[in-house]
């Protein structure tokens, strides 16, 4: 009886150590979990125009696999969900870039099917209306990238029948554009931006179909070079392109995009060290072509494509939480 009882004790114990092993395995102590959001109400869609403003997001244009979209659709991002706002009055259009300054949206660039595009348009979400301003004043292009920093808006990069890597400054107290000097990065298309307290920073793309790995910050005065994706500090080389780039609670993050397939890897850059760190893959299907939304405590990655399929999911990404928690 008592070689039975001490047998138990010993069993007891055993399971404990197992127990405590499973629960500090790496895998469960990961941070960053993915949870859906409410599905968006208009048509499936890639390489749409995505910005936000105060707590509302905005999705504008795109290709649903069979024609152009101008529609204009605002997410709550307080309450999950989504409401149709006045048509975007250019031309339909797919890959063109968009920023918000000064509690106004902008969008510009792009392709409508025929011909790529130089037209510049501006979005008041208090008037819900649209109103064209002056051109962008490089060539036209499809696959740039946008952003706002310091109160001035920029457009670079991008494929006018070939890659380039010139970028433009867009003063909205005057409506004018002035061409920048000095970025010394390569000419790229389908590149990926973030920004983190009002400092741009730029990598990925294609070049003459090869992948770019450099990496650049850009303050609205100085270009920095950063470490290169393909770092030998890195465990793996970030292979993106056509990804969502986005920023939140001080931090940059890539997800999704193309790595010779459709991906489903989600990346972590902390500006603080210059370093990367993988996150956990982002829990929609793999895709490329997707957009962001990011506001002060919320970060969403949505719509997108795969080969001719096209989504129009909306996935929301806590950093904070522990992987799959239950919420």
């Amino acid at each position: 009886m008592k070689l039975t009882k001490k047998y138990h004790v010993i069993c007891l114990f055993v399971m404990a150590l197992l127990t405590v092993s499973c629960n500090n395995d790496d895998d469960s102590d990961e941070y960053g979990n993915w949870v859906e959001s409410s599905t968006f109400d208009g048509d499936s869609r890639g390489n749409a125009v995505s910005f936000t403003i105060g707590d509302k997001g905005y999705l504008i244009t795109g290709h649903d696999g069979d024609d152009y979209l101008n529609d204009t659709w605002e997410y709550n991002s307080e309450f999950d969900y989504w409401v149709k706002r006045a048509d975007f009055p250019g031309n339909a259009r797919s890959g063109a870039v968009g920023f918000a300054l000064n509690g106004k949206g902008y969008i510009g660039t792009g392709y409508d099917g025929f011909d790529e595009l130089n037209d510049f348009w501006e979005y008041d979400p208090d008037t819900n209306q649209w109103a064209q301003k002056a051109d962008f004043i490089g060539s036209p292009r499809f696959g740039a990238i946008g952003f706002s920093v310091n109160g001035y808006g920029y457009i670079g990069t991008g494929d006018d029948g070939s890659e380039q890597k010139d970028f433009y400054k867009y003063d909205a107290t005057t409506d004018t554009w002035e061409q920048l000097v000095g970025f010394g990065g390569e000419k790229r298309k389908d590149a990926a931006v973030f920004v983190i307290n009002d400092v741009a920073y730029i990598g990925t793309g294609t070049n003459d179909g090869a992948v770019e790995y450099d990496f650049y910050s850009f303050d609205g005065t100085t270009w920095t070079k950063l470490t290169d994706l393909d770092d030998d500090d890195l465990d793996e080389d970030i292979v993106f392109y056509s990804s969502a780039g986005f920023a939140l609670n001080g931090k940059g993050y890539l997800a999704t995009g193309l790595q010779g397939a459709v991906s489903n890897e989600c990346w972590e850059y902390d500006p603080s060290t210059d370093s990367w760190d993988e996150m956990p893959n982002f829990e929609g299907s793999s895709r490329q072509d997707a957009s962001a939304f990011s506001f002060d405590s919320k970060a969403y990655v949505l719509m997108g494509r795969s080969g001719n399929y096209y989504f129009d999911d909306v996935w929301e990404f806590r950093p904070d939480e522990l992987e799959n928690e239950d919420d």
